[in-house]
């Protein structure tokens, strides 16, 4: 009786063994196929068009981005989303610094991060001039 015991046992032991490699099996199968489903097709650039163009020290607000203008036609775009939690920046012209209005992250025009509870530096867009209608302007890619 004793032996029968533990050959019940042994035996649950090993159906119970099986059925978690099975459904080891199982999931390194199925894995592949999930992964497969759930491609991410990325988003078509979109294309934002200015039609001026910005004196030395200007900047334009969109609200997706900051066109800023340097010397010498040295014209650059950063996000405004903060990189913390997605919040609108502001810019501050006294401290010349986007500022987060939620948690007060900061960082510098061109888009380095300096404080706050943000880790990564802002976005940076790609800038074009373009003439159209002979009038120049930029067109910033998103």
């Amino acid at each position: 009786m004793g032996g029968n015991c533990s050959c019940q046992k042994r035996r649950s032991f090993l159906q119970k063994s099986w059925n978690w490699i099975r459904l080891t099996g199982y999931a390194m199968l199925i894995y592949p196929v999930i992964k497969f489903f759930h491609f991410h097709v990325p988003e078509k650039p979109r294309y934002v068009k200015i039609g001026k163009v910005l004196a030395e020290g200007e900047i334009y607000f969109d609200p997706d981005f900051a066109l800023f203008a340097g010397a010498e036609k040295d014209v650059w775009a950063v996000s405004r989303k903060c990189t913390h939690l997605g919040c609108r920046l502001h810019y501050s012209e006294k401290e010349h610094l986007l500022i987060c209005p939620c948690h007060q992250s900061r960082f510098t025009p061109h888009g380095k991060r300096i404080a706050g509870p943000a880790r990564k530096d802002l976005k940076m867009f790609q800038v074009e001039m373009m003439t159209e209608n002979g009038r120049e302007g930029y067109v910033v890619t998103l």
